[in-house]
């Protein structure tokens, strides 16, 4: 999948990820003509960013699809050197799209393979956890630019902070399970788990369905977090952050002043 032009758009991302500069769109001559090409520039980032340990899924709410331009959601591997402990300090300088987001995260104890139906995905997870991912954008108008730029771009991976794992959850209904988000001590937005293709289970086995056409499966050892659960938070330097599970727990970190 990753020929000469895929290459060059994942170099052209990286060096706008690496030097916090925006991209309009990437040059005609490199700009992936569809999914499939957008995907195979952004496997390519690996060479550049390195290791990745899961994925994300962006646009999984109609507002979000109806923000950015696509009709469904948009995966986006997530890499260890944005990946944060909860209580940290988020580096602020490099923000573009300064916004934060809970979601439910499942992590993956066996291989899914395609055709795959949604009771073989989710006998595959191991442990589902409560998270908070604060993506971003390489390009200026991310909102503009489609769905084939938006995966090359990794669907606006950004850092992502990993909290607890949640005894029970297969137990747990988490299409109307409550979630809310704090900022500096006051409560700025609410949500539940169904703004989530309805339910994050949901969400999950899409992805397993969606990524065999690029030539990828869910993996034992894969996170894939499943979307934002409220409308994104916009957040700045200083700020204090924490995502509210209810009786679940939370997850909190800073944004570096």
């Amino acid at each position: 999948m990753i020929d000469d032009a895929a290459a060059a758009a994942a170099e052209s991302i990286w060096t706008a990820w690496r030097t916090g500069e925006r991209l309009a769109e990437l040059p005609s001559e490199i700009r992936p003509a569809d999914n499939i090409a957008g995907m195979a520039a952004q496997l390519a980032l690996q060479d550049h960013a390195g290791a990745s340990y899961g994925w994300k899924l962006a646009a999984t709410t109609p507002a979000g699809q109806a923000h950015i331009g696509v009709d469904g959601p948009l995966p986006g591997l997530l890499f260890e050197r944005f990946r944060y402990e909860p209580g940290a300090v988020l580096p602020s300088d490099d923000m573009h799209m300064r916004v934060a987001e809970a979601e439910f995260a499942f992590l993956m104890g066996a291989d899914v393979e395609p055709g795959a139906t949604a009771e073989d995905v989710l006998a595959a997870v191991e442990t589902m956890h409560l998270a908070v991912e604060v993506p971003d954008s390489r390009f200026d108008r991310f909102e503009l630019v489609g769905a084939a730029q938006l995966l090359a771009d990794c669907a606006c991976a950004g850092r992502f902070v990993l909290g607890p794992a949640v005894p029970g959850w297969r137990e747990l209904e988490l299409s109307t399970w409550a979630t809310a988000l704090w900022m500096n001590g006051e409560q700025a937005a609410t949500g539940s788990g169904g703004a989530v293709l309805g339910d994050p289970r949901t969400a999950l086995t899409w992805l397993a369905a969606d990524l065999p056409q690029y030539g990828r499966t869910l993996r034992a050892g894969e996170l894939v977090t499943t979307g934002t659960t409220t409308p994104p938070l916009p957040i700045g330097p200083g700020d204090r952050i924490r995502a509210d599970f209810g009786e679940l727990g939370e997850v909190a970190l800073e944004i570096a002043r």
